[in-house]
């Protein structure tokens, strides 16, 4: 395998996504978000007024909808851009509703199925930095490095409510620890790919840790690996 792959799984607010994305900058990756790909099938749900709870419904919406994961210009402060049928939806899916709804819709296996198919299209023949539930298990399974990034309990929820308040969506805190755990308890025991530490991944507990110093230690991992 030529192509470099780096492959990031880890429970809700473990910092995947951030983390994945600033790694991909610094060692000029494509960055590939797929908690955005399962967002977006959620918002078109809810667009289209479709229980989340339907799995019929809610793979023929996933069949006729156009779900794109897009490379920002130059010098563009986003890290990835989502596009739902055409229309810019970067800042819409990360609303509280569809990241519930992603965790709802991405049990089904024939979503799944599909999506990974997408997802492993995508990582053909390019160096690729790829976050998720189910990266090294199901998606990149020959990933060079694999990581298990994952943070307490209590650290993912003040995470999330603090990305949530800088939106201007006050949650009680309380609330964001109940449907943290509640995210936990629903990737673990899902009964297609469930969120899981593989053995050949390596664990990396990012709660003491700004993002920077995760980077940094990946960084020094992927050389003493002789990756980069």
């Amino acid at each position: 395998m030529s192509a470099l792959q780096i492959a990031i799984d880890g429970p809700v607010a473990a910092g995947k996504g951030d983390i994945a994305a600033r790694l991909a900058k610094e060692l000029h990756l494509l960055y590939i978000y797929t908690g955005a790909m399962y967002r977006m099938l959620a918002l078109a749900c809810i667009q289209e007024d479709v229980s989340f709870k339907d799995e019929k419904a809610v793979f023929a919406v996933l069949e006729k909808s156009h779900i794109e994961l897009v490379r920002p210009e130059k010098g563009s402060k986003e890290t990835f851009l989502a596009k739902l049928n055409g229309e810019d939806v970067t800042e819409r899916i990360m609303e509280p509703d569809t990241a519930s709804g992603a965790s709802d819709v991405s049990v089904y296996p024939n979503v799944r199925k599909v999506m990974v198919t997408r997802q492993q299209q995508l990582a053909d023949d390019q160096p690729v930095v790829m976050e998720g539930r189910d990266i090294g298990l199901r998606v990149l399974p020959n990933a060079q490095l694999k990581i298990f990034l994952t943070a307490s309990l209590e650290e993912r929820a003040k995470r999330r409510y603090e990305q949530w308040k800088l939106k201007g969506i006050d949650v009680p805190m309380e609330e964001v620890v109940k449907e943290t755990k509640s995210r936990d308890k629903q990737d673990m025991e899902r009964a297609t790919d469930p969120l899981q530490k593989l053995s050949d991944s390596w664990e990396l507990d990012s709660t003491h840790w700004s993002q920077e110093e995760v980077v940094d230690v990946i960084k020094k991992e992927l050389e003493r690996r002789h990756l980069v």
